[in-house]
């Protein structure tokens, strides 16, 4: 790797360079061509790690453009910017932070050191913890304020304390413990919470409030509801609190002033940001679910795609596969946008995860220096399961004018058998991947004897770009080598960006101007409003409308 190639400005590097004249000489090249020219190319195109195996094959890609991507990563510097993540560096320039959510995953013998001191003890201490208190609730020894056994356990977090964790219950619920009860509330619309607990028993249900600060707006106003609705049905005793609330925090002043015996608050580190937190104590729900046993096999499962990553050669690194093809269909081909399309129904959260994980990483407008960038960052996550998509979006993707990139995500064995069902599924995985590269000609649609002026109609393009993600099937330890996968391909495509992947500041703004605002539409007088003309309208007539006629 060439250090004169890194300080560079990304637009000026010989491979960026290259890569941009490489692309206007194949931009008419279709997959058919691709295709016909090598008949191994669906073998070749795959890599394979872990329990994961990654066909690449359906890209708009050749031999060169797969080279050029390699050497981009070479002059970006990114493996000593993974040295530099897994050695503990503080590689979040912004926060002057580490970022080690890999040794959250690391094993118990592991170091990994932070500001001269081994975490990976301290990690498997609060994982220790968590195992001793879901045991207990999982097998009846913790006891509400009655003596009822706890049946309900509600997460109460948002953000990456909400959305990992919710994520993971759907897709673990085939492992979870089904006399438990599982709710997550994050959303400040007070129909969040009603709902979640509407049906339940107060004295059969624990809370627990996630937040690391036990500041977060959202967060706080639904755990303060909670306590209430906890209290107004156990007969108002303050002492209720400590036998139906946990937290997950590192405020323990706060947290013991809600009325939460610190002894039941599980902590983690200024090192781990909140999207890349669910194996951490934020897990603690999905821990309660599944029991500890299969929380450490998803971390195993981590683990394995953390080594990989750490260690494999560039050329079959599926991380780094995924991240560059990412760029190159971002910033080459111009896609705006990436679907995931998981053939998987307990993975129906995962696209909503991923939005957090890959747009609060990646949507940034400037380099780790401040100089505003002159390429697109992060494209726009979204997804939803097959086969629903198919039958919603999947029109768009075919056969509208946005080029938008698949990766389809499934499964050898069904977690529930039945009768045809997995076999079809599968079938459509395979089709679509199919149709979205190769398309349907004028010449074949007319061969079906369709009438001439619907044959436009029945054209199909192709040269629609995808990557398939195959594993076994959905087991604890292949969720966390998926979300492992993206996590990775997230960071690759940032060092490429030359962007900080681990700060999120655009979520700060509307959050401060909310708490300006709270107060504006709860006063009892007319406050005296220094918006603009909107914002001051707006606030008025929603006072006027909210106030009993």
């Amino acid at each position: 790797m060439s250090t004169k190639s890194v300080s560079k400005p990304l637009t000026q590097r010989a491979a960026w360079k290259a890569l941009g004249a490489h692309c206007k000489r194949i931009s008419k090249l279709h997959l058919r061509k691709l295709f016909a020219a090598d008949a191994q190319r669906g073998e070749k195109l795959t890599a394979q790690a872990a329990g994961l195996f990654l066909d690449y094959s359906k890209n708009r890609v050749t031999e060169k453009t797969l080279k050029l991507l390699l050497q981009l990563a070479d002059e970006s510097g990114l493996r000593a910017k993974i040295d530099a993540m897994f050695a503990g560096e503080k590689i979040n320039v912004t926060e002057n932070r580490a970022v080690l959510h890999v040794a959250l995953r690391a094993p118990r013998d592991a170091k990994i050191f932070v500001d001269g001191k081994n975490v990976v003890p301290e990690v498997h201490a609060v994982l220790d913890k968590m195992s001793a208190f879901s045991d207990r609730v999982r097998r009846g020894e913790w006891k509400g304020h009655t003596g009822k056994r706890i049946k309900n356990i509600i997460n109460v977090g948002i953000g990456g304390s909400d959305l990992g964790p919710v994520m993971a219950y759907e897709a673990l619920k085939h492992y979870s413990d089904r006399s438990l009860t599982f709710r997550f509330v994050s959303n400040v619309d007070g129909i969040d919470f009603v709902e979640a607990t509407h049906d339940l028993d107060p004295a059969e249900t624990l809370f627990i409030i996630s937040s690391k600060t036990f500041t977060t707006l959202e967060t706080m106003t639904n755990a303060q509801s909670a306590r209430d609705w906890t209290l107004n049905g156990l007969g108002g005793d303050a002492k209720a609190v400590a036998k139906h609330f946990v937290a997950v925090s590192t405020n323990a002043e706060k947290v013991s002033a809600f009325g939460i015996d610190t002894a039941n608050m599980f902590g983690f580190w200024d090192w781990v940001g909140g999207r890349y937190s669910m194996d951490s104590a934020i897990g603690l729900s999905t821990m309660l679910a599944v029991g500890p046993d299969n929380f450490g096999k998803m971390l195993a499962g981590f683990h394995a795609l953390d080594e990989h990553f750490r260690t494999a050669p560039f050329a079959k690194n599926l991380p780094v596969l995924l991240g560059l093809l990412a760029v190159w269909n971002n910033d080459f081909l111009g896609a705006q946008t990436v679907a995931v399309l998981p053939y998987e129904q307990y993975l129906k959260r995962f696209p909503a995860y991923l939005q957090q994980l890959t747009m609060e990483s990646n949507g940034k407008h400037v380099t780790l220096a401040g100089k505003h960038v002159n390429y697109q960052t992060s494209p726009v996550y979204w997804g939803e399961p097959g086969t629903n998509g198919q039958h919603s979006f999947y029109q768009l993707i075919h056969q509208g004018t946005r080029l938008i990139p698949c990766d389809f995500i499934a499964f050898a064995h069904a977690l529930t058998p039945l009768g045809r069902h997995h076999d079809i599924l599968l079938a459509n995985v395979f089709a679509q991947a199919e149709a979205l590269a190769f398309g349907k000609t004028a010449d074949e649609v007319k061969a079906e004897k369709v009438p001439a002026a619907l044959v436009p109609h029945k054209v199909f393009e192709g040269n629609r770009p995808s990557n398939t993600i195959l594993a076994e099937k959905l087991t604890p330890e292949i969720l966390g080598q998926l979300v492992a996968l993206y996590e990775h391909s997230v960071f690759v495509q940032g060092a490429i960006w030359n962007i900080d992947s681990f700060d999120q500041w655009g979520v700060e703004l509307g959050k401060v101007l909310a708490q300006r605002i709270v107060p504006e539409l709860e006063s009892q007088t007319a406050p005296k409003l220094k918006h603009d003309s909107s914002t001051n309208n707006l606030i008025r007539r929603y006072r006027k409308m909210k106030t009993p006629a």
